[in-house]
């Protein structure tokens, strides 16, 4: 869910949330090096080629972690004009793959029987138009739903352009599409929408009578004992953190993390996280306890899509993941993009092994395509030295 600076170009897109229709990715060439034998310190020098390109970012953060056994490979600084590197317990702005955590708290849901993926908009949340009330909760987590993107919103983008600290009712955000017909025919079709995952959070809310931040802390923090995560409605980040950055050569890197509030986002993108959080969440939500047998094979009935931004190797989208088929194997997992942040986290089929990797600009198709085919090929470096470990 990108978040863009104002001096990029891209007109209403460069706002808050800026998603659009998203077209198939082939797959990012392998790079040379980063195969299954690679070292620590070959790890290390990719992260380093990223942060030493004029267009790349100031710092990069990964952590693999198999079980108990956790690796961290780092570049860069945390803070522009400092010389203290990216710590996995710094904050940062997990964009999109905030949508992996509202996946979880709806599936979780599915688990003990409060949500069905068939539930439909008309009946969870019957204040929504009715020409959207055929929508299921599974055409939600997979993004078959057709539901118009709020964040494209032209009301929307006006706020955030004249007003980047605005704090909106997170639960009225789609509001702004209320009038909107649907883009396609339920189910017919992928199309990533920010409007998917709040309709996701807002019917959690309504099959138990719980805010939605209270979900997150039941059924996700607590479970898995994150402790750095946290869904903000205001623009600050709690310290220390990871400092994004707007790259724009030949200007001066600007610090942008904390140019938008995160109400606007909530739960399609406005998580604050941490390297060692999202390494843990990451493996237990593609393959580890958190969700039954059952719900597992629903969550990974994959249709075709790309995450975004594209994420290492061949994408396709399942229930609030994403699958990718790597030179090396297949992890499962979600990316995110906004402003000064770019994030992908993948674990293995059965849960024991995960690897993120963030970076601290915001780096996708439309602004930055050719660094966006360099940071998948490095993804796709660390997901071959995760599954060679």
């Amino acid at each position: 869910m990108p978040l863009r600076s104002r001096r990029r170009p891209g007109g209403a897109l460069a706002v808050l949330l800026a998603t659009a229709s998203v077209v198939l990715v082939p797959a990012a060439p392998a790079s040379a090096g980063g195969g299954h034998g690679d070292d620590g310190r070959g790890l290390r020098a990719r992260l380093q080629e990223l942060v030493d390109r004029p267009d790349g970012p100031p710092g990069a953060i990964a952590v693999l972690r198999d079980g108990d056994r956790v690796r961290v490979v780092r570049a860069g600084v945390s803070k522009v004009g400092t010389r203290r590197p990216p710590e996995p317990a710094d904050r940062m702005r997990l964009a999109s793959a905030a949508k992996a955590f509202s996946g979880a708290v709806a599936l979780r849901l599915v688990d003990c029987g409060l949500l069905g993926l068939d539930d439909t908009v008309a009946g969870r949340l019957p204040s929504l138009p009715a020409d959207w009330g055929a929508v299921t909760l599974r055409q939600l987590l997979n993004h078959t739903s057709g539901l118009p993107d709020y964040s494209s919103a032209p009301d929307f983008v006006d706020i955030i352009l004249s007003e980047p600290h605005h704090v909106f009712d997170s639960r009225h955000l789609l509001d702004f599409v209320a009038g909107d017909d649907l883009e396609f025919t339920p189910g017919t079709r992928y199309q990533y929408s920010n409007s998917d995952n709040i309709a996701v959070a807002l019917m959690a809310e309504a099959a138990t009578g719980q805010r939605y931040e209270d979900l997150l802390a039941s059924e996700v923090y607590s479970p898995l004992g994150l402790d750095g995560t946290s869904l903000p409605s205001g623009f600050e980040l709690p310290r220390p953190y990871l400092h994004g950055y707007a790259v724009e050569p030949p200007h001066p890197v600007e610090d942008v993390s904390t140019r938008f509030g995160a109400s606007g986002a909530w739960a399609s993108g406005g998580l604050v996280s941490t390297p060692r959080d999202f390494s843990t969440f990451a493996a237990a939500y593609a393959g580890g306890p958190l969700i039954g047998d059952a719900t597992r094979l629903e969550q990974r009935a994959f249709v075709a899509g790309v995450s975004e931004p594209a994420g290492p190797g061949a994408n396709r989208a399942g229930l609030g993941i994403f699958e990718y088929t790597t030179r090396c194997g297949v992890v499962y997992g979600h990316t995110g993009n906004t402003a000064g942040y770019t994030q992908f986290g993948a674990g293995t089929p059965d849960g024991r092994r995960s690897i993120t990797v963030s970076v601290t600009e915001q780096v996708n198709q439309r602004n930055s395509p050719a660094l966006l085919e360099r940071l998948r090929a490095v993804e796709e470096d660390f997901v071959c030295a995760l599954l060679a470990g």
